[in-house]
């Protein structure tokens, strides 16, 4: 995991990254979502779509409303529910009229333990958008793109007049993404970065950190890692039965404790995999090899 940049941030300010796109950051910044979650409004002029309107916090909204202008919003589009990402909708929808559209309302078995940001249990979509659905407006479209994984909700959004995709927490600029059973899964999400590895998508916008300029570039490095930090999975149980507890300190020298439980979580994540896979087996909270 990279550190964040220097302060200060560009917190509230509407920056354009390209014709189509304009990015507001939003005042939530923490150890899981880096300098804040970032909100992209696509489209100029006649109407715009705005993608992961973030936090419900007045500050952040008063800065859309601001980038927004007198623009027709078309649609609120959301790639997941987590609750630095969605819960804004509701109020953006509110003001604006727009409909929420994109990913599906998460229905939880249970309430834990999970690492990472809590749900949003508030999301009620308008519409939800199945893999190769479209949303258009005046001049752009936006693919739904199903990446599961991180989420089993999971949504990118591809941008087919510039080549841009919005990546959410699948892929981000400045650290691998949680996953974290039993909504987020190992095999899911593998598949997705393979998924997105076919594509031809020239810069990935993503949720947390700065834009990525070579896409296939850093799919191929998150594919490799995942598949380093499996092999050391396998290599510590080859030694004896482990907690997952007991793989932190072998595994991720120097991390930050607040992000213990997470680390913890995406072993999980991995054993459940190997598990599932027939190369591991669990009894209570002991793994071992088969």
């Amino acid at each position: 995991m990279a550190g964040p940049p220097p302060k200060p941030w560009p917190t509230g300010k509407a920056m354009q990254l390209e014709p189509l796109v304009r990015r507001v950051l939003a005042p939530n910044p923490s150890p899981y979502t880096y300098t804040g979650t970032q909100t992209y409004i696509v489209g100029m002029g006649d109407g715009c779509a705005v993608i992961d309107p973030g936090p419900d916090e007045e500050a952040h909204l008063l800065a859309l409303d601001a980038a927004i202008g007198d623009e027709h919003v078309c649609a609120i589009m959301c790639t997941h529910t987590h609750r630095d990402h969605s819960p804004a909708a509701r109020t953006l929808a509110a003001r604006t009229g727009a409909p929420i559209v994109g990913c599906a309302p998460l229905v939880l078995d249970d309430s834990g333990p999970r690492a990472d940001a809590a749900f949003d249990r508030t999301y009620e979509p308008d519409r939800v958008m199945e893999d190769g659905e479209q949303m258009t407006g005046p001049g752009w479209t936006l693919t739904a793109v199903a990446t599961p994984g991180h989420v089993s909700n999971h949504l990118c959004f591809a941008l087919e007049e510039s080549g841009a995709l919005f990546t959410g927490d699948h892929v981000m600029g400045w650290s691998t993404s949680v996953v974290i059973p039993p909504d987020g899964d190992m095999n899911d999400y593998m598949k997705s970065l393979e998924k997105l590895y076919a594509r031809s998508d020239t810069v990935f916008y993503p949720a947390h950190g700065e834009a990525v300029e070579k896409p296939r570039q850093l799919l191929r490095g998150m594919i490799g890692h995942r598949r380093q930090r499996e092999n050391q999975i396998v290599r510590h149980l080859a030694e004896g039965p482990h907690r997952a507890a007991d793989f932190i300190p072998k595994m991720y020298k120097g991390l930050d404790p607040k992000l213990f439980k997470a680390a913890e979580m995406s072993v999980t994540a991995h054993l459940i995999d190997l598990e599932q896979r027939g190369l591991v087996a669990r009894s209570g909270d002991i793994w071992q090899t088969i």
